[in-house]
């Protein structure tokens, strides 16, 4: 019974907004760290986005070059970590059971983080293949 009560005093507090400043990026950084733990993808992601950086590095891209690459690592990013979030409301809401809504929900979100991906490619392509030529 006590661990019931106490999920119930927390859900209470759940929809309040921290006062304080640091306890609100504590929040933030365990909402990262659950989506590099539970989420195959963003590991991935993170691996692609390290080695886009050092190769980066490698080829001696340019500063706008490098702030353009940054940019498109931190929106594919973002949205994986949007996804995982709408995912969980959505299972949350539907529990174990099919729904064709919840269904367009998980799959237009899981799409976005895809188009972010094909773009963020398209941009290394745009940034690192006329450096690789010229090592031809």
């Amino acid at each position: 019974m006590k661990k019931k009560i106490n999920y119930l005093d927390n859900r209470k507090e759940s929809y309040k907004t921290s006062r304080n400043v640091f306890i609100s990026f504590e929040y933030a950084f365990r909402g990262i760290s659950y989506v590099f733990k539970t989420s195959r993808n963003f590991k991935i992601q993170l691996i692609f986005a390290v080695s886009s950086l050092m190769i980066g590095f490698l080829l001696k891209i340019n500063l706008s070059n490098y702030v353009i690459l940054i940019a498109t690592i931190m929106s594919v990013l973002i949205l994986e970590i949007l996804n995982t979030s709408i995912e969980s409301i959505v299972d949350l809401l539907v529990k174990k059971e099919f729904s064709f809504l919840a269904k367009i929900s998980k799959d237009t979100s899981a799409g976005a983080v895809l188009l972010a991906s094909i773009n963020s490619v398209i941009i290394a392509v745009y940034i690192f293949v006329p450096k690789i030529k010229l090592l031809f």
